[in-house]
């Protein structure tokens, strides 16, 4: 039971930013949208798959007790860049500043899976769906970015 509190504390932050700077359906189709764009059920369905994983990888970081400044650093460096994608896109409708925070946002998560990889494989592989999905999500972001 307690490891089901701690894994759910660690859990519960990857949302707030959902809950605080929700989906801006009318500003979203203002946008003109790559023919890739998928539809807003997948990405409904994979950021919260993405979020426990990375908890998941956390909490097994933790639980081994190989948490180190470097690996802590990463992982909070890529939960607040993560979050602020949804304060500068959906709440304050910048393209710009989404566009610097994907791209820090890209190149942090390479970081994170190098210092996970460091502390624990297993974490790492659960990683590697993030790192996938962050790489598609930044072409598409930038495609969104330029022809707007």
């Amino acid at each position: 039971m307690m490891n089901f509190l701690i894994y759910f504390i660690i859990l519960i932050p990857w949302f707030i930013s959902s809950l605080l700077f929700p989906f801006n359906a009318g500003f979203y189709q203002t946008l003109n949208l790559p023919v890739f764009n998928p539809p807003g059920i997948v990405f409904a369905i994979v950021w919260p798959i993405l979020y426990i994983l990375l908890a998941l990888s956390f909490f097994f970081i933790l639980k081994k007790n190989k948490m180190n400044k470097n690996y802590l650093f990463a992982y909070l460096l890529n939960y607040i860049l993560n979050q602020a994608f949804s304060l500068f896109f959906f709440y304050l409708n910048n393209l710009t500043f989404t566009l610097y925070d994907t791209v820090l946002l890209f190149f942090s998560t390479i970081y994170l899976l190098i210092e996970t990889k460091k502390a624990n494989r297993t974490s790492f592989y659960l990683l590697i769906p993030y790192m996938l999905w962050i790489i598609f999500a930044t072409i598409l972001y930038i495609t969104i970015f330029f022809i707007n």
